[in-house]
């Protein structure tokens, strides 16, 4: 059997680069996308590179042409890309709710439109997009963010019931906070008790586009901690 392409998304740091690592140790070949040169440099050189800014809609079509042509059809796809933003729902202004819509749930989307054709050329994928639990359960101070997360969530769902006849499952896993360097030096203490490490959510990730996981699809797996 071939080995299976992942492209991983959001990779130069925190949990994307602590999934890209964790898939590329249990034998896939992973393309890891991120907009930091410098993050992605910090990844082994077996790990295929790619600079790009997903978040821009004209940006994923051309970007997984080229890695299906020069590096294969992509069977995994993983984004992690995602942006943050405290805040009650009287304090949301027009641009955080558009930034965060346009990181949370665009980038999404745009990469599930560029990689489903090659998937459903072979007729098989695995597609897995990081929610929070704030876009599940309902949460004081994190409006904008909740919301571009449930969205998500929605789209996580819409994506299953689309994609899964054309052999395609899309799920998601939804943390409360991770305990990346960028969250512990943003919340407090207290906050970060229950922090999840990258790698632990990482390696359910890994579970979810394994064949292992073939029943689950439509999912949006809880890693609250």
């Amino acid at each position: 059997m071939s080995t299976r392409i992942a492209i991983v998304a959001g990779a130069g740091t925190g949990l994307g680069q602590a999934t890209a690592l964790t898939l590329h140790n249990a034998g896939l070949r992973v393309v890891a996308v991120d907009r930091s040169e410098a993050g992605l440099r910090q990844l082994p050189d077996e790990i295929h590179r790619e600079v790009a800014d997903a978040t821009d809609p004209a940006v994923p079509g051309p970007l997984v042409n080229r890695i299906a042509a020069e590096v294969g059809l992509p069977d995994v796809l993983v984004n992690t890309i995602g942006a943050f933003e405290l805040g009650d729902a009287l304090s949301v202004t027009a641009q955080s709710l558009r930034q965060l819509t346009d990181v949370n749930l665009g980038a999404a989307l745009w990469l599930t439109q560029a990689v489903a054709p090659h998937m459903q050329q072979r007729g098989s994928g695995v597609i897995v997009h990081i929610a929070a639990r704030p876009g599940v359960e309902p949460t004081a101070g994190y409006a904008a963010y909740a919301v571009s997360k449930a969205a998500l969530v929605h789209l996580v769902r819409t994506l299953d019931v689309e994609l899964h006849p054309h052999g395609i499952r899309v799920n998601a896993v939804a943390p409360q906070i991770i305990a990346t360097e960028k969250n512990k030096a943003m919340f407090p203490p207290e906050m970060l008790a229950g922090a999840v490490e990258p790698k632990a959510i990482a390696d359910v990730i890994a579970f979810l586009v394994s064949d292992a996981a073939a029943p689950v699809s439509g999912a949006v797996v809880p890693t609250y901690g």
